[in-house]
């Protein structure tokens, strides 16, 4: 998948996860308090009367999140070698090292009646900006690094339990680290490396929110 449609699907994503919109929760309320329809918090509801078959208005979910990562404790997304230093000091170019992670998920359910309601695709990216080399250079930028993502499809079965197929891609280098950075450079495998599943999530318990 090209990297650049990751941009516009995270930028989605934050718009639904900071914004209280039916895209971010259903709720039927039941006797004076809200149930959230979300199968991600364990619960579900059946077709309404008043839902579309195509595109229903609760047919996304997702979250976004910043981290911030503190001096001495960078991200380490395995693309460098723990002793980069070694390699140039201060200057060296393998400096892959993460002060900053973007990170979320976006669930997309477009059908809102019959069979196909069960279905739903998602997508899992994670952005790393920094420079940092360990021991030997600890800096604020912002500095791309790349992108390590995911997406998948899955269906909804009953009680919490969905039956989910993930691919899982290898990391995108961005801007001028998608080259090789010398000899401390571990190449793209990342944390996870590339790799296909499949499995069944178990959900529980009622948001609060």
């Amino acid at each position: 998948m090209k990297r650049w449609v990751w941009v516009p699907a995270l930028l989605v994503l934050i718009s639904v996860a900071g914004a209280q919109t039916p895209f971010s929760l259903n709720q039927n309320h039941v006797a004076g308090q809200a149930v959230v329809a979300d199968s991600s918090s364990g619960t579900w509801h059946d077709a309404g009367a008043g839902d579309r078959m195509f595109f229903p208005r609760d047919m996304l979910w997702g979250w976004a999140q910043l981290d911030l990562a503190p001096p001495h404790n960078e991200v380490d997304p395995n693309l460098c070698a723990g002793n980069a230093g070694q390699y140039g000091g201060a200057n060296a170019p393998c400096s892959m090292f993460a002060r900053y992670m973007l990170s979320g998920i976006l669930e997309v359910r477009p059908f809102g009646r019959g069979p196909l309601r069960r279905f739903m695709v998602f997508g899992a990216p994670t952005f790393l900006f920094g420079k940092n080399v360990p021991k030997t250079l600890y800096t604020w930028s912002p500095d791309a690094i790349g992108i390590e993502h995911s997406w998948g499809a899955g269906i909804y079965i009953e009680k919490g339990f969905e039956f989910r197929v993930t691919q899982h891609f290898l990391f995108d280098r961005l801007g001028a680290r998608d080259t090789n950075l010398g000899l401390a450079d571990l190449g793209n495998n990342g944390p996870w490396g590339r790799y296909m599943t499949v499995g069944v999530r178990k959900t529980f318990g009622t948001r609060r929110w």
